[in-house]
């Protein structure tokens, strides 16, 4: 049996079950597919208490399966988020790779995309849970590093909740999943959720030890020329428009060669690529906030793609997913509590 209040919005999730295949749909809906398996199955108690963002991106809250409860993330490649938890009681233990990292209240662990991983959970742990797409992991780790990834983001699994940035960064979502609690209307504002999600993100990013930590701490010592800077921005302001080079070269000050140098260094992307991308990003980011009211076509339409089956083609290149897609999963979320 299972019982589930979720907010029109999708803001403010409710959701318990003593149905292991129930517990086990309802958080692949919110991770990705993985096994979840137990020898008491008849005992579970799942609760999942959690908020997510209305861009889709992020959930907060806390969970606990009332047994002993062992993950297997199997299909690493569709395993869709990165899936943070730090136990409030109790205790858990990732093993992936031939190693076994320990979690309890004092250091938490990280599950990424990509690899094959097993979860074993204790009966009496009760655990904080963040868990981020890879798609916004990605998104916001390239604008980081102004290009975009080679290979997966990967972080290093064990995540200190004591000392150091990461303990830092822990606070700080527990924190924020302490103020949903209270419903307060700030959080139904998507102008300002969206930057805490932001905050969130690059915050793990940079507290977190990870392949790309190196070249982040190279990087973010790094200015863009300010030539650069106003191109980016004229695009970002004006993107809506029927923009044409000519235009954003006007609007650097420089000439093509300098701009496509630049794009290219800073970005590794023209600067029509670079504008292709960001447009693609914005429609994604409506048809997650605003997609069941409108019209797909529209939306695409409105970020100047007038060829819609190229728009599709495009999308799906950098999302992995059709457009169509994307707002299915939206719907089945908000409609089933999946």
């Amino acid at each position: 049996m299972m019982s589930s209040k979720v907010d029109p919005q999708f803001r403010d999730i409710r959701v318990d079950s003593d149905d292991l295949e129930a517990a086990r749909s309802w958080m692949s809906g919110i991770c990705g597919p993985h096994r979840l398996v137990s020898a008491t199955p008849e005992r579970i108690r799942f609760h999942h208490n959690a908020n997510m963002f209305k861009s889709m991106a992020t959930t907060l809250g806390t969970i606990e399966y009332g047994t002993d409860v062992t993950i297997d993330i199997e299909d690493a490649e569709h395993f869709s988020s990165y899936s943070l938890s730090l136990p409030l009681s109790g205790e858990q233990e990732l093993s992936k790779a031939g190693s076994v990292v320990r979690s309890d209240r004092d250091q938490g662990v990280i599950i990424s995309p990509n690899e094959h991983q097993l979860l074993t959970i204790s009966g009496d742990c009760r655990k904080v849970q963040v868990v981020i797409t890879r798609v916004a992991m990605s998104e916001a780790l390239e604008g980081m590093l102004q290009r975009p990834l080679d290979v997966p983001l990967r972080f290093e699994p064990m995540m200190d909740a004591i000392d150091g940035a990461s303990a830092s960064w822990w606070r700080m979502a527990r924190y924020f999943i302490d103020e949903l609690e209270r419903s307060s209307e700030l959080f139904e504002q998507v102008a300002f959720t969206r930057d805490i999600e932001s905050s969130l993100i690059k915050g793990l990013i940079l507290a977190q030890p990870n392949n790309y930590s190196q070249e982040l701490r190279d990087a973010l010592g790094v200015k863009l020329p300010h030539y650069l800077v106003r191109a980016r921005q004229y695009i970002h302001d004006n993107a809506r428009e029927a923009l044409h080079l000519e235009d954003i070269e006007a609007a650097a000050g420089v000439s093509r060669f300098k701009l496509f140098d630049a794009f290219r260094k800073y970005f590794a992307l023209s600067p029509m690529a670079y504008l292709k991308k960001y447009r693609l990003n914005a429609v994604r980011q409506e048809i997650l906030e605003h997609g069941s009211a409108r019209n797909i076509s529209g939306i695409a339409m409105g970020w100047g793609f007038m060829h819609l089956g190229r728009f599709s083609s495009e999308y799906r290149k950098l999302f992995d997913e059709t457009p169509s897609m994307t707002l299915q999963r939206k719907e089945a979320r908000r409609l089933h509590g999946l």
